[in-house]
C-alpha cells in the first residue's frame, strides 16, 4: 500500500483549494480519543472555524460508549453535523448508503483527489461516499524498551522468544513483570492474530462475509492464547479484570513498565505514551510469529472516518470544515499525526516537509503498510460479532469450557450475527 505525492498534491499546500462558499453556520463536531487528540482537534476546529466563518461546538469522549452515543443520536436525528466514525460502524449507520451524507455531492468543496480511490471505496456504501478515511491503521506490537533492556531481552521475533522473555522477566525483574499484555478485546485480537498468521486469512472473508476458519484452527489459536498465560508471558483475563478493566494508558502497571508490551493500533501512540514522562520508551515492531506462519497476520484497516450527518442543515459548512481539517494546511498542520499518518496526500506532504509527523507514529505506520496481511472485513468488529467472540473467549479464559467447545460456540454465534446484519 503506497502513497504517491504528486505535483498537484504539493500545490494544494501552497494555495487553498477553490471552495464553494457556505453561509456562516453553527456546527457540532464529535470524535473520541485521548487528551492529546482532544487538544489538537479543538485547536484545529477553532482555526478552521475562524477561517471559514463558522462557529463550532466540539463534542468529544473516550472510545467506550461512543458507539452507543452516536447510535442514539442518529436514531433521534440529533447527531452532530460532522462526526468521527469507526470504519466498522458504516454498515450499522448506513446499510444502503442513505444513513449518512454522500460526500461525493461536495466534491467542489472537499478535494477528493487527495485520497487513493481504492481507499475512498472503503468508505462507500451502495455507491455513496459516506465517510473519508483519516488514515490507514493497523495493530503492531509496542514494547517498552526501558523494561526490555532492564530484563536483558530483545524484542521477540517468534512466539517461542516471547515465552523465553516471560521467563527472563520473572527471573531478572520479579513476578510482577510481564513482557506482553492481552485481555478482553486484545485477547480476541491475539487469537485472531495467531490464526491469521497460520492461515493467511482473516476470521471473516471480506468478499463473502462468511466465516473463513474451521473449528480446529480457532481452537488451536485459543489454546495458544492460554499457553502464553500459563507461561507467565501475560496476565490472565481474571487478573486483568480484577484491576477493573481500565484502558491501557490508565493502568498503573503499564505506567510503571511492569507490563512491557501490547498489541495496539499504530494511531494510538500519543495515547498509550501518555503515562511516560519525557521521551516515550515505546517502540513499534511487528508481532512475533512462528517459523511456519504464512503471513504477518496483523489487523489492518481504514482508520476512523469523518462523516457528515444526512440530517444536518449545514452540510456544505461541515464539508468546508472536513476539508480544512484533512487537506488545508491550517488544519492539517495542527491535526498532525494524532489519528495516525494521514491518508490525505496533501497532509502527508505538508507534515513531512515540516517534520511534524511523530517518528514513532511514522515507524509504526510504515510497519502496518508494509505488512503481509490479508484484507479485513468490517464485520469482524461488528458489535454482535465481537460480543459472540469475546464473550465466549471470556468463558474459556475462566475455565468454563474447553477450547474446542469455545471455538464451535464462537463460530456459531458469529454466523448468527452475520445473518442478522446481511
Amino acid at each position: 500500500m503506497k502513497r504517491t505525492v504528486t505535483l498537484a498534491t504539493v500545490s494544494a499546500l501552497m494555495v487553498t483549494t477553490a471552495l464553494s462558499s457556505a453561509q456562516a453556520a453553527d456546527l457540532r463536531v464529535s470524535w473520541w480519543g485521548g487528551d492529546a487528540r482532544h487538544a489538537a482537534t479543538q485547536e484545529a476546529l477553532e482555526i478552521c472555524g475562524e477561517k471559514h466563518g463558522h462557529t463550532i461546538s466540539p463534542e468529544f469522549t473516550g472510545f467506550d460508549g461512543h458507539l452507543e452515543r452516536l447510535t442514539t443520536q442518529l436514531a433521534g436525528r440529533t447527531s452532530p453535523d460532522l462526526m468521527q466514525v469507526n470504519w466498522p460502524w458504516l454498515p450499522l449507520f448506513s446499510p444502503d448508503g442513505s444513513g449518512l451524507a454522500d460526500l461525493n455531492e461536495f466534491s467542489d468543496i472537499i478535494d477528493l483527489s487527495q485520497w487513493d480511490p481504492a481507499l475512498l471505496e472503503t468508505g462507500t456504501r451502495n455507491g455513496k461516499l459516506n465517510g473519508i478515511p483519516v488514515s490507514i491503521t493497523g495493530r503492531v506490537l509496542f514494547y517498552n524498551s526501558d523494561t526490555y533492556e532492564q530484563a536483558g531481552v530483545e524484542p521477540p521475533q517468534t512466539w517461542d522468544d516471547m515465552i523465553a522473555a516471560g521467563e527472563a522477566f520473572k527471573s531478572e525483574l520479579g513476578d510482577n513483570y510481564y513482557p506482553f499484555d492481552a485481555a478482553r478485546y486484545n485477547a480476541m485480537l491475539l487469537v485472531a492474530l495467531y490464526a491469521t498468521q497460520q492461515t493467511g486469512t482473516g476470521f471473516i472473508d471480506p468478499q463473502t462475509n462468511e466465516i473463513a476458519w474451521d473449528e480446529a484452527t480457532l481452537a488451536e489459536a485459543i489454546n495458544f492464547y492460554q499457553s502464553l498465560v500459563d507461561a507467565g508471558v501475560m496476565k490472565s483475563w481474571e487478573d486483568a479484570a480484577a484491576m477493573g478493566n481500565p484502558q491501557l494508558h490508565e493502568r498503573g502497571d503499564w505506567a510503571a513498565g511492569e507490563v512491557a508490551a501490547s498489541y495496539e493500533w499504530d494511531s494510538t501512540v500519543s495515547q498509550i505514551s501518555g503515562p511516560f514522562e519525557g521521551e516515550t520508551p515505546l517502540r513499534p515492531v511487528l508481532p512475533p510469529k512462528n517459523a511456519d506462519a504464512v503471513s504477518d497476520g496483523i489487523f489492518r484497516k481504514p482508520s476512523m472516518l469523518f462523516a457528515i450527518s444526512a440530517h444536518s442543515p449545514n452540510q456544505e459548512a461541515a464539508a468546508e470544515i472536513l476539508n480544512c481539517l484533512l487537506v488545508e494546511e491550517e488544519g492539517a498542520r495542527v491535526m498532525a499525526s494524532h489519528r495516525g499518518v494521514p491518508a490525505s496526500a496533501a497532509a502527508v506532504a505538508l507534515l513531512e516537509a515540516e517534520g511534524l509527523i511523530d517518528p514513532n507514529v511514522k515507524a509504526a505506520n510504515d510497519l502496518v503498510l508494509a505488512a503481509d496481511t490479508p484484507p479485513a472485513s468490517p464485520y469482524f468488529e461488528d458489535p454482535a460479532v465481537r460480543t459472540a467472540f469475546e464473550g465466549v473467549l471470556e468463558e474459556y479464559a475462566y475455565g468454563l469450557l474447553p477450547a474446542e467447545e469455545a471455538a464451535a460456540a464462537i463460530i456459531q454465534g458469529a454466523q448468527q450475527a452475520l445473518e442478522r446484519v446481511e
